[in-house]
């Protein structure tokens, strides 16, 4: 059978099996090939390809019938990529159930590493999270250093997505080095994302940097996909940098190409920031259909983010001047919906939704209709209703969370006993032993407490190579290394609040310092993350009791 013969049964089985997997029927001249000829002929970029679809169905059925679950899981993989949207994540699922027949952990991994990826295209962000984390545990178990880091990268997008900027920093530094040698999609990928990143911390001149650099690696590379993303990156970051007229040339210039990929995320950030920067520059007239497409883009695909949330808040003061009600009403009753999605998508952000719009201002809203009134009032009542269950629910699970940190008993250092765990970490016994009294001299002598307590510092204090100390602290003490250290800093300072009025009266930036954190930022969150509670609460309580 000829390629052009079969192309047109492929065409023919295309349009009626799509819908009947079952029914699929795999040409003969593809029965007989082996699983190479299947992996090479996938490209895995193609999407949506009628030929590649044919070849990953026959390579299913031959991995089925050998039940060859490995590449039955890689089989599933090739269906993802040539498949419709909605069919992804079954066989995403499917993909994991055969790897896990494997117990191949690289495999395994790769699996959720997939199903992350899909989930995170579907605005699924939390289960795309948790994929990446369990993709993790068992990535983490092998040496397959590429889909450690591609792990760490969809980690870093979920802490970028979610507002935790810095930890998505530090997570994309990691990937930069090793992706620039390995990978020059996913190196290019990765100094976007940090570009985007810096901006958001308002470190817009190394925001520009990281763009620039991209541009000029790009030609380097021969790889100019990601020009268009840059040059969007560099516009939104002109718009902080108040440079209006030249954040719409270049937000403009990137977006044919957006809309050429159908990336309407991008595309509506794009037109969000050209309607900001109308705005700032008084042309409100210029600037009102962009911020309407923000509303599109939520009616159409319920794609919203936080900071493109002020697009309603512009919208509405807009129409309140010109007097226009229907439509003021019309974008206030939608920014409700708005709040709603971003209560569900952004439960972290709950207690700061409203916080971008005065609630007064929309009280003072002058509007006769009752209908209108019955409109609003209802609203506000729901977000009031909102507020105060959050806020509830916040005092009394801090105040929950204060007992438990005072009624617990102090972590002093524990005896490590060596047991028969040696063979698993395949370390000398007698070397584990040594350091593990090394590891008690340190948690007794407070080494901890020294500021940039690096795994070599570490393993150069336990008397050891990095390598070993990270796998024995991780076996006997139960966390990474950074956990570890961080966990005492804090635990330290606990104590000292605890027993000794006078650490009371210190700042936060005082404390950070006494536990020899890199920053008070560093230190706040890092409390905050192990106890619950932010340092500044935990101490208010304790004078409270003082007092009392």
């Amino acid at each position: 059978m000829t390629k052009k013969h079969l192309l047109i049964v492929w065409v023919f089985f295309y349009n009626y099996a799509y819908t009947q997997q079952r029914n699929f029927v795999i040409p003969d001249s593809l029965s007989t090939k082996d699983y190479e000829y299947f992996s090479s002929n996938i490209l895995y970029e193609e999407k949506d390809s009628i030929k590649e679809m044919l070849y990953a169905q026959a390579w299913l059925a031959k991995a089925k019938r050998e039940k060859n679950y490995g590449q039955k899981a890689q089989s599933y993989k090739a269906l993802i990529y040539t498949s419709d949207k909605k069919l992804q994540l079954i066989y995403a699922d499917s993909m994991l159930i055969a790897a896990k027949k494997t117990a191949d952990f690289t495999l395994i991994g790769s699996g959720y590493i997939t199903k992350g990826v899909i989930q995170y295209d579907r605005k699924e962000h939390m289960k795309a999270l948790d994929s990446y984390l369990m993709a993790d545990e068992y990535i983490s178990k092998t040496n397959n250093q590429y889909q450690i880091h591609k792990v760490k990268y969809g980690i870093a997008q979920i802490k970028y997505y979610l507002g935790f900027y810095h930890e998505a920093i530090a997570l994309f530094k990691e990937c930069l080095g090793y992706f620039k040698e390995e990978n020059n999609r996913a190196y290019l990928n990765t100094l976007h994302s940090l570009g985007l990143s810096y901006n958001r911390i308002g470190k817009y001149k190394l925001c520009s940097q990281m763009n620039q650099l991209g541009l000029n690696e790009g030609l380097r590379l021969k790889n100019l996909e990601m020009q268009s993303y840059f040059i969007h990156s560099e516009g939104v970051n002109q718009y902080f940098k108040h440079n209006y007229p030249d954040a719409i040339k270049k937000l403009t210039k990137a977006l044919p190409a957006l809309k050429e990929n159908k990336d309407f995320t991008n595309e509506t950030t794009a037109y969000f920031y050209i309607g900001k920067s109308y705005w700032a520059l008084k042309l409100q007239e210029k600037a009102v259909p962009y911020l309407k497409k923000i509303d599109e883009a939520f009616q159409k695909q319920k794609y919203i983010r936080p900071d493109l949330r002020e697009a309603y808040e512009l919208l509405i003061d807009y129409y309140r001047e010109q007097n226009n009600k229907e439509l003021e009403l019309y974008y206030f009753s939608t920014l409700s919906k708005v709040d709603q999605q971003l209560l569900k998508d952004y439960k972290y952000l709950s207690g700061k939704i409203y916080k971008e719009y005065d609630s007064k201002k929309i009280l003072q809203t002058q509007i006769n209709n009752e209908h209108y009134w019955t409109v609003v009032v209802s609203i506000i009542i729901t977000i009031m209703l909102i507020i105060i269950v959050f806020l509830v629910h916040r005092h009394y699970k801090s105040k929950r969370l204060f007992e438990e940190l005072m009624n617990r008993k102090p972590d002093t250092a524990q005896s490590l006993v060596l047991n028969n765990t040696s063979k698993e970490l395949d370390i000398n016994p007698e070397l584990i032993t040594a350091v593990l009294k090394n590891i008690e001299k340190f948690e007794r002598n407070k080494k901890y407490l020294e500021k940039d307590m690096t795994l070599a510092r570490i393993a150069s204090l336990l008397n050891t190579n990095t390598k070993y100390a990270s796998k024995i602290i991780a076996r006997y003490r139960k966390k990474g290394t950074v956990e570890y250290i961080t966990y005492l800093k804090i635990d330290h300072i606990i104590e000292l609040l605890k027993n000794e009025n006078k650490y009371r009266n210190y700042t936060n930036k005082a404390l950070g310092d006494e536990a020899g954190f890199g920053s008070t930022q560093n230190f706040t969150r890092a409390f905050k993350n192990q106890t619950g509670l932010s340092p500044t609460y935990f101490i208010s309580k304790l004078r409270s009791q003082r007092n009392s």
